[in-house]
């Protein structure tokens, strides 16, 4: 048996023999919680992020050492 189904045997075995509310009530939110999405992005947010996407596609970006090479030539300009 793999792992997977080992967890889900012992799972599914120890909700079956739980009789205590607030251990079922843990679970429940567990389960409730994993069925949503993690982050409730607004319409603009969704945009933004596809926006971005399409710009890394098309090679509108700058590496992270370039960024931080300039903003140090930067900073010992001030």
């Amino acid at each position: 048996m793999d792992l997977t189904a080992q967890i889900k045997k012992n799972l599914i075995s120890r909700i079956k023999d739980s009789n205590d509310l607030n251990f079922l009530n843990a679970l429940q939110t567990i389960f409730d919680s994993s069925e949503q999405e993690l982050y409730q992005l607004s319409n603009e947010q969704k945009s933004a992020i596809a926006t971005s996407r399409m710009e890394i596609e098309n090679g509108n970006f700058h590496k992270n050492e370039e960024v931080i090479s300039e903003m140090r030539e930067w900073l010992k300009k001030k």
